[in-house]
């Protein structure tokens, strides 16, 4: 018992510490980028993810298990799920500075109307939701694309499951296009809805992998009939 209490406390200690890391570099690239410390989109955009990282650390706090293998995945990987991750990460890097460089420096997209950034931060807030929920249900909701064998990986039915297959990616859509907007940049915009591409991309060699290789995903796939979006796909 003491030793599971340990352990759990250890895995969050590092989730604290991977939250932390990624507002600093946020920070950086945006104050650098943007040259100025009044870009205060990027103020909003890392106070955004501040709050949710503790909502996170609050909804996670009962399965340390899940922790785990978001920070560090077992083996499987599929080899088009690293090529996705170099490229997205890329993007989201290149983002940043592309929203710094915009807003702060050039003024390439101008000012925005304030509806724009209301709507923006409401709809980033709903993917989060989305995303952190499917998280929650779902004990296998993996960083990475692979079969989890070693975990006894299961068919998750629950919560947003019962209405779309992948709901974690349509959050993760929602809040990747807001985000370039609360940040103010449409070039960044630009950018994520490349990224959003490659997302969509992801999502069907995710499913295919599901259906050939995960007991029960054929028969749930054919009684949740959609991957991302009800009545379309």
């Amino acid at each position: 018992m003491i030793q599971a209490k340990e352990t759990k406390r250890g895995v969050m200690a590092q989730l604290v510490l991977r939250g932390l890391i990624a507002p600093v570099i946020i920070v950086v690239l945006l104050l650098l980028s943007a040259g100025r410390m009044d870009y205060w989109q990027g103020w909003v955009f890392m106070g955004l993810n501040m709050a949710l990282l503790l909502v996170n650390l609050w909804a996670m706090r009962q399965n340390p298990e899940l922790v785990q293998e978001r920070l560090k995945p077992g083996e499987g990987m599929k080899g088009w799920d690293k090529l996705y991750f170099a490229l997205t990460t890329t993007l989201y890097l290149a983002l940043l500075v592309v929203a710094g460089l915009d807003v702060g420096r050039f003024g390439w997209t101008g000012d925005l109307p304030w509806g724009v950034y209301v709507v923006a931060v409401a709809v980033y807030l709903v993917g989060q939701a989305i995303f952190i929920w499917a998280k929650q249900v779902n004990r296998y909701f993996s960083s990475v694309v692979r079969i989890q064998a070693d975990r006894g990986q299961a068919v998750c039915r629950d919560g947003p499951y019962r209405y779309v297959r992948h709901p974690g990616y349509v959050g993760g859509l929602l809040y990747m296009l807001a985000g370039s907007l609360v940040l103010g940049s449409l070039w960044a915009l630009g950018l994520q809805a490349l990224a959003c591409v490659l997302l969509v991309v992801r999502t069907a060699l995710e499913d295919r992998a599901l259906q050939q290789e995960l007991p029960g995903y054929a028969a749930y796939a054919q009684q949740v009939k959609y991957r991302l979006l009800p009545g379309v796909w």
